[in-house]
């Protein structure tokens, strides 16, 4: 017996033990253009890459604000995100209209993998094919999430989604013992250096094809883009560090495109 037996719904095992529809949902996270998270102790931001379906056509933007406290970045299909980042919202809305406070990060990161789990158990449903990373701010600090199609969510230092992700993460393996006290630039250097790790070789980030989100501590939840973005790119001087970090631990680079 083929695989093609066990990967028509979602709630048919494989004699191994795998479940074929969910592994080709995180297939579709990975099809996606990249984003990265970093966070500190006071911080934590997201970088995302934005794609173009054509010479005529806009941006992309893989950046989505939920709340003054909250913002998340996605890989995957944008589709499946705006549903999950409506629910998100919506969430958000009914913790302050409820209880007069802001909703922790681990509670609705908590309910986007219950959300998520549900559709990878009952048959006639599909998971949903987009990872998301979530920033946040609470009582207890700064957070960065990682949420995926299999309802799995955990919580990092720092962390690369989407296509070509694989070189970004080289790069914050090597350097994020100096996360945890970096100020905000430094830390989107960092970001901006592990991003570009992720890009094929014959390009360069600019002010067009990538966007930056911020959350902290007395901080609300802030999007850098366009003309805005100019400055941190400057900070980054010239770029290829971030592959060159990938290329000395010997990572090839994927064709995504």
């Amino acid at each position: 017996m083929n695989r093609n037996q066990y990967d028509n719904d979602i709630s048919t095992w494989s004699p191994q033990g795998r479940i074929y529809q969910v592994e080709y949902a995180l297939e579709a996270v990975k099809q996606g253009s990249a984003a990265v998270g970093l966070r500190s102790k006071t911080h934590a931001i997201l970088l995302a890459l934005k794609r173009s379906s054509g010479e005529l056509a806009s941006y992309q933007n893989k950046l989505i604000r939920i709340d003054d406290h909250l913002g998340i970045a996605i890989a995957g299909l944008t589709s499946d995100a705006r549903v999950l980042s409506n629910f998100m919202r919506t969430e958000a809305m009914k913790s302050k209209i409820m209880y007069n406070r802001p909703l922790p990060v681990y509670r609705i990161v908590s309910a986007i993998g219950d959300k998520s789990q549900v559709n990878t158990q009952n048959y006639g449903r599909r998971p949903y094919g987009v990872g998301l990373l979530v920033i946040g701010v609470d009582e207890t600090g700064p957070h960065l999430y990682e949420t995926s199609p299999s309802g799995n969510f955990l919580e990092y230092y720092a962390i690369s989604i989407g296509g070509r992700s694989q070189s970004a993460k080289t790069y914050l393996e090597h350097n994020y013992e100096s996360f945890a006290d970096a100020d905000v630039d430094e830390l989107i250097v960092h970001g901006l250096r592990a991003l570009h790790a992720t890009l094929q070789q014959d390009k360069e980030l600019n002010t067009l094809n990538c966007s930056i989100g911020i959350v902290g501590q007395g901080q609300k939840f802030e999007m850098i883009q366009d003309v805005d973005l100019q400055r941190y790119l400057d900070m980054l001087g010239p770029q290829g560090t971030g592959d060159q970090a990938a290329a000395s631990q010997g990572e090839a680079p994927m064709d995504t495109e």
